[in-house]
């Protein structure tokens, strides 16, 4: 047991996201952490739901990342249910995107989370999230806690988006409890010989999802604000200033995805000057990445 946890009961009335005014919300909630209520200029956040499988496939990190950092700067809340696979990479996604995550456990939050997912519990209450149950705070994760997780999950988000999932799981439970409230669900779909990409597909192929062909699509599946874009001559209101070659080589890869090896065959730079200029945008924020290999020039995340 995890007794030192502090959460509190909240009812209906406190209830996040649209979770009170769904068909499945449940008479009462334990929360630990902050429940994310607004941006700092006062929009309302919108729950996006993305789960799928616990064991995805090799590439499932960055196609999570690619996804949560499309929502990056915007309103949205990623949801999830903190399980091993997509649901942990999500959650962690939203971590280093800056964006609010809430956990949803299948059981009480007095309970002990062993291993990595304890880890990224604490890491998601650390972040300003929160991880929130329906469950007696002692009550232990029993396999039927799963399909009403599931449900809350569903009823928090205004969009559910399956990932990867396999042709029969939990995710499917969750994309069907979204279509029941005829909320909009989504599907990444994936090579037809892929046992991950099953479940995505055969949503797609009877009609009940839409597709997410590029990241940066979501947003206006989800029919959320655009984030505000970021803007070289906006940069000096900042206090930062790019040099000339900074700034041609922003210009000329804004919108894609980049390796090292990319950009020098795109230009003249030499990989001394390349690595000092890439440095410099990413100072600036005009550009991440997550292993010094590939890099994001803004609207490619």
């Amino acid at each position: 047991m995890d007794k030192d946890r502090k959460y509190t009961e909240i009812d209906a009335n406190e209830f996040p996201l649209s979770l009170a005014q769904s068909k499945f919300s449940p008479k009462r909630l334990y929360v630990a952490g902050s429940i994310p209520k607004a941006t700092k200029d006062g929009t309302p956040l919108v729950g996006i739901a993305m789960v799928g499988t616990r064991r995805p496939s090799s590439s499932a990190t960055e196609l999570c990342r690619r996804l949560v950092f499309s929502l990056k700067g915007t309103n949205a809340v990623i949801v999830s249910g903190l399980a091993q696979g997509i649901d942990s990479l999500c959650h962690e996604a939203a971590i280093e995107a800056g964006l609010p995550t809430i956990a949803v456990l299948a059981q009480g939050l007095a309970t002990h989370v062993e291993g990595s997912r304890g880890d990224l519990l604490e890491r998601i209450l650390d972040a300003g999230g929160a991880v929130i149950s329906q469950f007696e705070p002692d009550v232990p994760a029993y396999k039927g806690n799963f399909i009403a997780r599931n449900k809350i999950i569903s009823g928090l988000c205004q969009a559910t988006v399956i990932v990867q999932s396999k042709k029969k799981g939990g995710a499917l439970l969750t994309a069907g409890f979204c279509t029941e409230e005829q909320k909009t669900l989504l599907a990444v779909p994936g090579n037809f010989d892929s046992e991950v990409a099953a479940g995505p597909n055969a949503l797609l192929d009877s009609g009940k999802a839409e597709p997410i062909f590029i990241p940066e699509s979501l947003r206006k599946l989800v029919g959320i604000q655009e984030p505000e874009a970021l803007s070289l001559h906006g940069l000096p209101d900042t206090g930062c200033t790019l040099s000339e070659p900074a700034r041609e080589l922003f210009t000329q890869m804004r919108g894609f995805r980049k390796t090292i090896d990319d950009i020098e065959r795109s230009t003249s730079l030499k990989t001394a000057e390349l690595l000092a200029i890439l440095t410099e945008l990413e100072i600036a924020g005009l550009i991440s990445t997550q292993d010094n290999f590939q890099f994001y020039f803004d609207g490619a995340f």
